[in-house]
């Protein structure tokens, strides 16, 4: 017998691809990775996720919050597969089958199914703009209702429901928190924290209904849920209702089984079902009569599920003592234990309304055993050990409230806090990472920054509260090899690049294709992905105008229709009015266009143009041409408009001639791409009437000339542009507005407004190369001059040249 033969592997299949799930598969790896072939089935089409609610308010992408790529699998050969869900255990037989027929067999299976968001049961509740903030599909949801609708409701003032709210109000709309309880978090909170939460987030924008019992929700005359009724007769307008009410264990498939459940997958303290090969963890597993749904319980029960999969069968879970350290817009939470306090215990209390500190310690024979902290939580991992160890904290009382650098080290300042923490203590509660944990990582895999604490621990990597921790731990371990963070990050996942090297290079090798900058900077992925290949378009052609390909395919979907596409998959269309003048021709053309195309709907917009909604792809060359306008690039990341005032030529107060300087302005630079939309605006006197303000630059005029104003934004975040020059002369303004876009245009990255752009490089910056540097102001106004002059109308190439005809042709079915 040959003795080499390797034992056969046994089966593993993972019903549920979150994160608890995935957390048991990293620690199977690290005690026997070669013991299974592990199959992973997940129902959503992606990856392991982190939380959602920084895609939702637009901080991050969905690539961000991956927390294992695609790549993960494949390295420790296991087989994803997504979108798929397994609807039935045959337990016999020992196999899962999916909604499509797949069968596959075990032996051994881990359900982490999760759970599912609870949907209050009353009437409207199956109406379109219902949903709740669960997953992907859902944030998706609430991105595309926030550009087209106005109120938003949430239901539920727990921290799903803040943070989808915070979400929604930075998406711009205007956003009801409901809420049943008298205060908000009442599960983490106390009523003075929640008090100075509340009013936090009342001076955002954010509005409350507290006390309130939802009714119904009205259907409108479009079908879509228009309002939200209370049982007390009061009503609020919502053309959105998000429910963030709550979870249950999805227990759907453990039950058709066969498999014990009440209040979840029954499980015993080895994470085992009421079938030994069948092991269930995560946010569908009851362990002792309680569903868990942190982080830090959930990843307790995965170490021990792996331990036992691994066939150590050494581990037990006992439940767990759990914590709360979370950040709520911006603002760090701490709570652990009975916070609330009651018969029997004693309070500290420490408030400071004003400067948004609120602490709260109680105490019952001599132990800590519950608080709750506002604004101030970086002790809060040392209060949850003395908590959770039941340590006697008589002698710590007199200077318990002001922390652990005060209890035990008094008179020594700067105690450095990582120092002092045991290996125990949790750092990170989104990812329950203990100081252990990131120094184990640090010493093992040689890791300097804290990049790489993020990538190989997850520590700091959701909601950030624990950065500077982190940071502690790592400058303390690594010592004289530690690396702060870099300011720069690469592009995305497909290089490790900076949008800065990368631009470098595209200059310094004359590198004229998409394909030349991913060969020669030898890109991770072969074609690149969305991220990347958009901002690699914009490079090539501003850096190389007239000699770079443009690549059409590597241009947003507005960009290569030259028309803004809308939510019914017509188009809007608007014609270019330079500085907001039209003449009764255009006016007469326009008219007719919208009657000969049966274009249904015409609006003024803001920015002094007129747009018409509902076209078909395959008339725009048509509308085009008989418009016979210049494109207004209203659709592309591109100079949009330059609003005017009527100025000196009308108005009685007007000092200057602000209509003729914006003619000039928008004739000289229409034709321009930029890493984003770009907007002017000139106001011929103080008074503004252009607003001036919050354009990516404003000119006002004076009785001694213009004043020049950048980098203002009137977008979700209103920015006031900064002062940047008096000139006197209008061919001046014509410079340096020149001088500065290009600036702008060469170094700023893609997607970035000109407010972020001055924001990472200063003001200072920005007036040394315009203002201080004479021959490179006039360099950079020349290197954009030449650049408009190889640009051409998009429109009128589009209704004069054949090679694009195809682009509009209808498919025919």
């Amino acid at each position: 017998m040959d003795m080499n033969i390797p034992a056969k592997k046994m089966k593993l299949v993972m019903v549920g691809n979150g994160m608890a799930g995935v957390r048991a598969l990293e620690e199977l790896l690290k005690l026997a990775p070669d013991l299974y072939d592990v199959t992973v089935f997940g129902a959503e089409p992606h990856p392991n996720y982190n939380r959602l609610s920084p895609v939702l308010a637009g901080e991050q992408t969905v690539d961000d919050i991956v927390l294992n790529p695609l790549d993960w699998y494949s390295e420790n050969n296991i087989t994803l597969h997504v979108g798929k869900k397994v609807v039935k255990i045959d337990r016999n037989k020992r196999e899962v089958e999916t909604a499509d027929g797949m069968r596959v067999g075990y032996d051994r299976l881990l359900l982490a199914t999760g759970s599912n968001p609870f949907i209050l049961p009353v009437p409207g509740a199956d109406l379109p703009g219902v949903i709740s903030f669960r997953d992907i599909a859902d944030v998706d949801a609430m991105v595309q209702a926030s550009s087209q609708y106005q109120h938003a409701v949430v239901i539920g003032g727990g921290l799903l429901g803040l943070e989808a709210a915070n979400g929604l109000m930075k998406r711009g709309m205007q956003v009801s928190v409901v809420h049943i309880g008298p205060w908000l978090m009442e599960r983490q909170l106390d009523e003075p924290a929640a008090r100075l939460l509340q009013k936090s987030l009342e001076e955002k924008g954010m509005k409350f209904l507290l006390q309130k019992q939802t009714a119904e929700l009205v259907r409108g005359e479009s079908g879509r849920v228009c309002a939200i009724k209370f049982k007390d007769g009061d009503s609020a307008p919502a053309d959105l209702v998000v429910m963030a009410v709550g979870i249950r264990p999805n227990t759907e498939l453990a039950e058709s089984s066969g498999l014990h459940c009440n209040r979840g997958i029954v499980v015993s303290d080895t994470m085992q079902t009421f079938d030994p090969r069948i092991y269930s963890v995560g946010e569908c597993a009851a362990h002792r009569g309680i569903a868990y749904g942190l982080v830090a319980p959930l990843f307790e029960q995965a170490k021990v599920v792996a331990n036992h999969l691994a066939q150590h069968g050494i581990s037990r879970y006992k439940g767990s003592v759990t914590s709360t350290k979370l950040k709520v817009t911006g603002i760090d939470l701490f709570s652990a234990g009975d916070f609330m306090g009651g018969e029997g215990t004693e309070s500290i209390l420490y408030s400071d309304p004003i400067g948004g500190v609120y602490k709260k310690l109680v105490i019952k024979d001599n132990k800590l055993v519950g608080g709750v902290m506002y604004g101030d939580t970086v002790d809060g991992a040392w209060y949850f050990s003395l908590l959770r160890d039941g340590k006697n904290v008589n002698e710590l009382r007199d200077h318990l409230m002001f922390g652990q650098d005060h209890c035990g080290n008094l008179g020594h300042s700067g105690i450095n806090k990582a120092a002092s923490m045991t290996d125990d203590m949790e750092v990170c509660g989104c990812n329950g990472v203990c100081k252990g944990d990131i120094v184990k990582a640090i010493r093992e895999k040689g890791l300097f920054t804290l990049e790489d604490v993020r990538k190989h621990t997850k520590a700091s990597s959701s909601c950030g509260s624990c950065t500077g921790l982190v940071e502690q731990i790592l400058a303390t371990t690594a010592g004289g090899d530690y690396s702060a963070t870099p300011k720069t990050k690469s592009m995305c996942g497909c290089t490790d690049h900076t949008h800065e090297e990368v631009r470098a290079s595209i200059r310094q090798n004359k590198l004229l294709t998409i394909p030349q900058v991913q060969t020669f900077m030898e890109w991770n992925t072969p074609n690149g992905c969305a991220s990347c290949r958009t901002a690699l378009n914009y490079y090539l052609i501003s850096t190389w105008p007239g000699e770079a390909e443009d690549d059409p395919q590597s241009r947003f979907i507005n960009e290569r229709a030259h028309a803004n596409i809308q939510k019914d998959g017509t188009y809007s269309v608007i014609p270019r009015m330079f500085g907001g003048q039209v003449t009764p021709g255009e006016l007469r053309r326009i008219a007719d266009v919208v009657d000969k195309y049966s274009i249904p709907s015409l609006k003024v917009t803001g920015g002094q143009r007129i747009d018409m909604l509902g076209v078909k792809k395959e008339d725009l060359p048509k509308v085009w041409a008989d418009l016979d306008m210049p494109s207004g690039h209203a659709y592309g990341k591109a100079l949009r408009t330059v609003k005017t005032c009527v100025g000196s030529e009308w108005c009685r107060f007007g000092t200057q001639d602000s209509t003729k300087l914006g003619v000039d302005l928008e004739k000289i630079f229409w034709k321009m791409w930029a890493p984003h939309k770009v907007k002017l605006a000139v106001s011929g006197c103080p008074r503004n009437c252009a607003e001036v303000a919050i354009k990516d630059v404003g000119i006002i005029g004076v009785d001694s000339g213009w004043e020049i104003y950048v980098a203002g934004n009137g977008g979700i975040k209103t920015e006031v542009a900064q002062f940047l020059i008096k000139v006197k002369t209008e061919a001046e303004v014509i410079e340096y507005t020149g001088a500065f876009l290009q600036l702008y245009r060469e170094e700023a990255r893609y997607l970035d407004r000109t407010v972020h752009y001055v924001e990472r490089v200063g003001l200072d910056y920005v007036k040394k190369k315009i203002l201080d540097d004479h021959e490179g102001r006039k360099a950079l106004h020349e290197r954009m001059l030449f650049a408009l002059s190889v640009e051409k109308d998009p429109w009128i190439e589009r209704t004069q040249e054949s090679k694009f005809a195809h682009e509009f042709e209808a498919l025919a079915v």
